[in-house]
């Protein structure tokens, strides 16, 4: 029994340690120790094992970590034809050409979601949102979309739990979830992170649920409030035809 929770462990720990280059192309062994917080001849063993079995590969000049060629082998048998990041693509490509900003497709993880797809701004001034970002529910536009429509007491859980904010008053928050259930969409101004603004609408299946949040992004030098309550219906719209595409 004791051999087994070893075992298990150390495939958390190299799990965990693959983990770390969602956020990093290329990361360093004491960077990765430090972000899963175990001792650097831990992670380097862990590290030898994965680079020999081809999941991770060091560069030898710079002596930094980056994922393997097997990672893509892995990727290549995912099963893609009812997947919303692969089937609402090419809509969102039109809408990012319609309106000029980058164009995020969103999923709720428990009390977080993760950008499973974005269109970047053509534009040469424009918000970059990398696939795989992991953001709280507490702020953003995308944010607040997913947490107006869970069940509940999912959301209570959420607004008891202990990870959330002492900044974001529950009750102001339930409030502003409502709203966005009325208006059927949501803006942020500056909520998340400097300089950059947004507008988000649900992407509703049809089963008739909420499958992911769809959102505009930009700077708010171009994003002003008036424009983001413009962007909106055609937003919605678009959300509206996507949710027809997902089974």
């Amino acid at each position: 029994m004791e051999d087994r929770k070893l075992t298990v462990r150390a495939v958390e720990r190299a799990l965990d340690i693959l983990l770390c280059f969602t956020a990093d192309s290329d990361l360093g062994l004491t960077e990765i120790a430090s972000k899963i917080g175990l001792h650097k001849s831990t992670v380097h063993r862990l590290l030898t094992t994965l680079e020999d079995r081809g999941f991770v590969v060091r560069n030898a000049a710079t002596e930094k970590y980056r994922l393997g060629f097997r990672i893509w082998e892995l990727s290549t048998h995912l099963s893609q034809s009812d997947e919303p990041a692969v089937l609402l693509q090419p809509a969102m490509e039109g809408l990012r050409d319609r309106l000029g900003e980058t164009v995020s497709l969103y999923l709720r993880d428990g009390s977080m979601r993760i950008r499973i797809q974005a269109v970047q701004s053509n534009q040469a001034i424009r918000r970059v949102a990398p696939v795989g970002a992991r953001m709280p529910l507490a702020v953003g536009a995308s944010s607040k979309v997913l947490a107006a429509f869970m069940p509940p007491q999912e959301l209570e859980a959420l607004l008891r739990g202990d990870e959330w904010p002492s900044s974001v008053d529950p009750e102001v928050y339930k409030a502003q979830l409502q709203d966005i259930r009325e208006k059927g969409y949501a803006t942020s101004y500056e909520e998340r992170e400097p300089g950059a603004a947004a507008v988000a609408a649900p992407v509703v299946n049809r089963k008739g649920q909420v499958a992911a949040a769809l959102s505009v992004s930009g700077p708010v030098s171009r994003l002003a409030p008036e424009t983001l309550h413009d962007f909106a219906p055609i937003l919605i719209e678009a959300a509206k035809e996507m949710g027809l595409m997902l089974p």
